[in-house]
């Protein structure tokens, strides 16, 4: 509390419903109108709902940005220091999105975290058994591996039986597969493999009461008229989502529909928060750094965040290694440039800013395709050569084949 805005500036609080109701009414009785708090892990949310619910602004700021202010060893002071610094206008809040995408984030948030337990389970059961299943099988839930896990299940040992359930689509040849497939099965590993496989389809059904949940959720945003041709809210998610963000994120290669769903329920639909979209890629992570002392360049590295846009962003550039597109074209040069790791965040930043044009322009994605995007390229680095040929008195001549 500022200073002279009340008799005990410094007050403490439980964080019972009650203490939480006392704190938001002497915040207002006092004419403070917004706030500064640090994030600390999930016990923040509380406070921020009930100080928002009041009307007042809160900024919730990262203690890791913090964290090197001296003279700040008790809560008391650090309060204290965050409210000072706050009053001088120092600390930036995070990025929190409207109520209606937050609720949207949560169900995606714990659909993955549901899901991907259960596949940790059974690929650790397989290990135990030796079984090298994951070595030959791209996803140990699709058609191959489910069907070969089953089958382990009820109690085929045959590695050569095993690996004839494979999928037709498959790459590798039943021989690899059923060496991957000898191991020792013990029945401690069984058991746990079983558990994890009905696990797993627990949470496929209930992902499908989530994929319900979601979908109400996304009727409920009004980027459009709220309803589709026939005159009824949009009742499938390839419906729901255009209509939510007022642009179809999925028509751009590389990105499916859960991916443009797990991007919106991260970043939202109001990309008023970045002025720019160099602002926008660089909160992604994606941007080259711009370390520089002296006029040299220290380091261009992309600085380290944990934000799952971004990484849901470089997922769908690798899925573009072999795309016909402009986006696959323009990856592959980059990768022969500067190697694979470098190329997916490269494509990840040239998605992010379509995104950005998409979500604040109203911007409609189109493929120009590989073969005019390499024909363009190739236009670029002809007038590149003759530009520097000019300037060094040089004539260009084209090769006669």
């Amino acid at each position: 509390m500022p200073e002279g805005a009340d008799e005990r500036p410094v007050r403490e609080f439980s964080t019972f419903t009650d203490d939480l109701e006392r704190l938001a009414e002497w915040l207002t009785s006092c004419g403070v109108t917004t706030v500064a708090m640090e994030s600390t892990g999930i016990y923040w949310i509380p406070v921020f709902e009930f100080l928002a619910r009041h009307g007042l602004e809160v900024k919730l700021v990262n203690a890791r940005h913090i964290k090197n202010v001296p003279g700040r060893n008790s809560d008391v002071l650090d309060c204290q220091g965050l409210q000072q610094l706050h009053t001088s206008g120092l600390l930036r809040g995070a990025l929190r999105p409207a109520d209606q995408v937050c609720t949207l984030r949560a169900y995606g948030r714990h659909l993955m975290r549901s899901a991907s337990s259960s596949i940790q389970r059974m690929q650790k059961a397989l290990a135990q058994m030796n079984l090298q299943l994951h070595n030959v099988v791209t996803d140990i839930t699709g058609v191959t591996g489910m069907g070969i896990i089953k089958a382990l299940l009820a109690g085929e040992r045959n590695p050569q039986k095993l690996a004839a359930l494979q999928d037709k689509r498959g790459k590798n040849s039943q021989e690899t597969i059923a060496r991957s497939l000898h191991g020792h099965y013990r029945p401690e590993p069984l058991f746990s493999l079983q558990q994890a496989v009905e696990l797993y389809a627990f949470h496929q059904q209930k992902i499908g009461d989530c994929d319900q949940r979601v979908r109400a959720q996304l009727n409920q945003f009004d980027a459009s008229d709220g309803q589709d041709s026939a005159g009824k809210p949009p009742c499938r998610l390839e419906d729901a989502l255009p209509r939510m963000a007022g642009g179809d994120l999925s028509s751009m290669d590389g990105i499916s529909t859960n991916t443009a769903l797990k991007i919106v329920a991260e970043i939202g639909i109001d990309m008023s928060r970045w002025q720019t979209v160099k602002q926008f890629t660089s909160w992604l992570g994606l941007c080259p750094g711009s370390k520089i002392s002296g006029g040299e360049i220290l380091s261009s590295a992309t600085k380290l965040v944990a934000n799952r846009a971004a990484a849901a962003l470089r997922m769908a550039a690798m899925t573009l290694f072999n795309s016909k597109s402009a986006l696959g074209a323009y990856l592959r040069r980059q990768r022969s440039r500067l190697g694979a790791p470098k190329a997916i965040t490269a494509t990840a930043h040239k998605l992010a800013r379509l995104i950005y044009s998409m979500l604040k322009h109203g911007m409609v994605y189109v493929d120009a395709g590989q073969l005019q995007y390499e024909e363009r390229y190739r236009s670029r680095l002809i007038q590149n050569l003759k530009r520097k040929a000019q300037e060094r008195r040089y004539k260009l001549v084209s090769a006669q084949r």
